[in-house]
């Protein structure tokens, strides 16, 4: 079964750190760009960022120089990771992780069920 779950969400002070996990199975994810995205109550699900196969990472303006994407391809593991710093109360949201088709940071058809992460002043 073709599945990504993520992991790692729960409650933290502002200023403080979390780190989300995902792992893909099921299926060879070689070349595939993964990302983060979240969706906060009332909202738009909104792109957090992405990596690719090769590592090259992308943020949104708003997580920027506080959030830290990475992968391990070594043995099979598929996982990605969503390292976020500094975190401010508007950080509150469900995150999702996703799986392109291919190499191109777009276009996501497999998605995770989501971890929440909330962040209080």
């Amino acid at each position: 079964q073709v599945q990504l779950v993520e992991s790692g969400g729960g409650s933290v002070q502002a200023g403080g750190s979390l780190r989300l996990s995902c792992v893909a199975s099921g299926r060879s994810f070689s070349n595939r760009a993964m990302g983060w995205f979240r969706q906060a109550p009332g909202k738009e699900r909104a792109f957090v960022g992405g990596i690719t196969w090769g590592g090259t990472t992308y943020y949104a303006n708003s997580v920027k120089g506080r959030f830290t994407i990475s992968r391990d391809n070594a043995n099979a593991k598929n996982t990605i990771y969503l390292q976020m710093d500094s975190l401010k109360p508007e950080d509150t949201a469900i995150y999702y992780c996703a799986a392109s088709p291919d190499h191109r940071m777009r276009d996501f058809d497999l998605w995770g069920q989501g971890t929440q992460v909330t962040v209080s002043s």
